[in-house]
């Protein structure tokens, strides 16, 4: 058992399930060389068993997870996970098929490396309006070329503090060694994360920064592909502005947590005159975009709030 393939979800779409278990399904590497852990957290509603052996790779097995969280997920598939390398795919994600095969490889060359990604190209459901391209990268979705980056320290020479790779893997196809991630899953976090309608997202960046932390370096292979299906529902502005503010607030605070924040905290009582600035700094009357960038810059300064 060389890789355990861990798929948290919560009341999944069936159809992209299907899509995610088909394409483990595909893997070229041997199944029996690998495993599928399926975590159900805190469904109510979750696809029956026969739905789920019509599509699913024959190494699979559904594991309950009954607190609701994707950090909750993701540390009960560790624990019950077999295998030294652990992939992280969500349950809208569709790995190509060397997938695998090419995870193993870069670990076997890179031992330097505790965590790796790759590409994570858009599956549409519909076709965007061309202003959304500029939030694409909301989306877990990223094309950082053909060429390999690896990072040289959290704390590179001459630095004051911590820098987070900004090349470091998303979870979407997060790939960890458990040795590397070991720290993280042994301590509690107050970190937020995905929680059923909550779209904060900290806890990819936390992993990264835990992992870098314990001396291990990231990486960003571009042979690691996978695309990720996005239905028309994300592609509104009210999702993408709910999205942005959740996802920079998340990020200022685990920036924060980790000594890796490169602007100062501020105090609480200041944000909604920040906020109210903010308003006609980026014209949010003007445009569904401008709306965006402004709740990014909501979720931002709430992030870096102190009492």
């Amino acid at each position: 058992m060389e890789i355990s393939v861990i798929v948290p979800t919560h009341n999944p779409d069936q159809s992209r399930l299907q899509a995610t278990l088909l394409g483990l399904r595909a893997q070229i590497l041997p199944a029996v060389q690998w495993e599928t852990i399926v975590i159900d957290n805190a469904s109510i509603q979750f696809p029956e068993a026969p739905f789920i052996a019509d599509c699913a790779p024959p190494n699979l097995r559904v594991v309950q997870e009954p607190v609701l969280g994707l950090t909750a997920a993701r540390r009960c598939g560790m624990r019950e996970a077999r295998a030294e390398i652990i992939v992280f795919v969500d349950d809208d994600n569709v790995l190509a098929p060397d997938y695998l095969e090419q995870t193993r490889a870069a670990f076997s060359r890179l031992a330097q490396v505790g965590a790796l990604g790759g590409k994570s190209l858009p599956a549409f459901e519909i076709e965007p309006q061309i202003w959304t391209k500029e939030f694409w990268p909301l989306l877990a979705l990223r094309d950082l070329g053909e060429d390999e980056l690896l990072s040289q320290g959290l704390c590179p020479s001459g630095a004051d503090q911590n820098r987070y790779p900004l090349f470091a893997p998303i979870g979407a196809g997060m790939a960890v060694r458990r040795v590397s991630l070991q720290t993280w899953l042994d301590r509690e976090s107050n970190l937020s994360d995905r929680r059923g309608k909550d779209l904060t997202s900290s806890g990819d960046n936390d992993m990264v920064l835990s992992i870098m932390k314990a001396g291990w370096e990231v990486a960003y292979i571009p042979k690691l592909s996978l695309n990720h299906l996005i239905p028309a529902s994300r592609l509104t502005a009210d999702y993408l502005a709910r999205l942005n503010h959740g996802i920079q607030k998340s990020w200022a605070q685990v920036l924060l947590a980790h000594d890796a924040c490169p602007w100062p905290m501020i105090l609480r009582w200041t944000v909604p005159l920040r906020k109210l600035k903010a308003w006609f700094t980026y014209q949010a009357w003007s445009s569904s975009a401008a709306r965006i960038r402004w709740m990014g810059s909501c979720g931002h300064f709430e992030g870096r709030a102190a009492d």
